[in-house]
């Protein structure tokens, strides 16, 4: 007599979780209740538990620029994030379904998370530039908002036109279209659809812009649901709505206590499952920003601060409540020879790194720093070698990936406040670090 086979269960909410494990009770912001905003925590995926706070490297089209998924694993990174409007463009989201998800694809298998397209609204659109000013001062209004350029992105109430900057073909992100992309990648953490305003757009267009994406958001969830119930040959993703509303405290509580409280229209037993907090922060006011978002989310879910990767801004994040983190800056800038170290910046390629011949970072743990010279790394700069790339990307990711487990570490044993003191005293100068830790206790 036959056997029917097993049969798989079906993707379910239950497969995802988050717990908060401790609580950082001195040196950071506390919710109108009087919680402590800052914890540490764990997120549980289908691939993997991702321990909290965590650095998530950047593998924008399926890679961590010049280095092995293995490398990435071997240097801490405890997931891997891609950008859902790229893989759309190049090689196909069905391609990489076809290939079983980006994890298998790419060869990682830890936990995965894909971003919406919501950025390149801005970047390719209204901002036309690929990152967003965190101060006003730095960009005038004609250069941020992009009203004399051609844009590559258009904005209206069902969506988004983009035109590609590959081939010049246009291509329609709604909502739902997002959700589709996002369900072929098959990344374990996916992003509501959203429009990624800048600091620069008007109080107005803020208001209408953080109602958009609320409305976005119900439309993601139904379509979320829909996709859930179609795919059940994948696992669960967790879906996170995005907090829009720059630097305005009643937008910002209104878009976070709106996305806490929603549901979808058809499917109205789904919710979000975590929260990405994203738009134009002012650098000056980040972690204001961020605890407010945090104070109106639930306390038993994830959130996310997406785009950060500066130390002061990760201490910042997390005494606020965030999470998670993602950034491509250490990638990008190793890239161009511009090194983190425990006493400051360092430029591979200065003069006065061509004949150094001790590790980059003494301090630092990485395999760059543990077996190459700082001299070493000047010379393939200098030679235009691929290697540097490589070396100096290991040393950057490292850098950010050991500062979030050190302060992880440092809320578990009460002494987050000392480590934050020392780093960013030893980064910025004592008077920063003061004044600093004046601003977020």
């Amino acid at each position: 007599m036959n056997e029917r086979p097993a049969q798989t269960p079906p993707p379910s909410p239950a497969d995802f979780g988050f717990t908060v494990d401790h609580r950082l009770e001195t040196g950071g912001a506390s919710g109108s209740d009087g919680r402590p905003l800052g914890r540490a925590g764990t997120i549980s995926t289908p691939h993997g538990e991702i321990q909290t706070p965590a650095f998530i490297p950047v593998g924008t089209k399926a890679t961590v620029k010049a280095l092995l998924p293995a490398t990435v694993s071997e240097l801490g990174g405890q997931a891997v994030l891609a950008n859902a409007y790229h893989l759309f463009l190049q090689p196909g989201s069905d391609l990489v379904d076809e290939a079983g998800g980006l994890g298998r694809f790419m060869n990682w298998d830890g936990p995965t998370f894909t971003d919406s397209g919501g950025f390149q609204v801005m970047s390719l659109g209204v901002g036309f530039r690929k990152v967003i000013s965190m101060a006003e001062a730095d960009h005038a209004s004609a250069e941020v908002i992009a009203e004399t350029k051609d844009r590559l992105a258009h904005v209206d109430e069902d969506g988004v036109t983009f035109k590609s900057f590959i081939n010049g073909d246009t291509h329609r992100f709604t909502p739902e279209v997002s959700m589709r992309i996002q369900h072929q990648l098959g990344a374990d953490i996916i992003f509501a659809f959203d429009e990624c305003t800048t600091l620069l757009n008007t109080r107005p267009y803020q208001e209408d812009s953080v109602a958009r994406t609320e409305r976005w958001a119900v439309r993601c969830l139904d379509e979320h649901a829909r996709q859930t119930a179609d795919r059940t040959h994948r696992p669960y993703q967790a879906l996170f709505g995005v907090v829009q509303g720059a630097q305005y405290e009643d937008l910002r509580r209104q878009a976070a206590g709106g996305l806490a409280r929603l549901t979808g229209a058809e499917a109205t037993g789904q919710r979000f499952d975590g929260y990405g907090i994203g738009g134009a922060l002012e650098k000056s006011q980040l972690g204001t920003i961020v605890s407010w978002v945090s104070d109106e989310l639930p306390e038993d879910k994830p959130r996310h601060l997406l785009g950060i990767s500066e130390p002061d801004d990760l201490f910042a994040g997390v005494a606020a409540g965030a999470d998670t983190f993602d950034c491509v800056a250490p990638s990008r800038q190793a890239r161009g020879g511009t090194m983190y170290s425990s006493s400051g910046r360092i430029n591979a390629k200065a003069a006065a790194q061509r004949r150094r011949f001790e590790p980059l970072d003494p301090e630092c743990d990485c395999y760059t720093c543990e077996n190459y010279t700082a001299a070493y790394l000047h010379h393939l700069f200098k030679a235009k070698e691929m290697l540097a790339s490589t070396l100096a990307t290991i040393h950057n990711e490292r850098y950010i990936v050991r500062m979030v487990e050190q302060i992880r570490q440092s809320i578990i044993d009460g002494d987050f406040a000392e480590l934050r003191d020392e780093t960013l005293g030893r980064l910025y100068g004592p008077e920063f670090a003061r004044t600093a830790a004046a601003a977020w206790s």
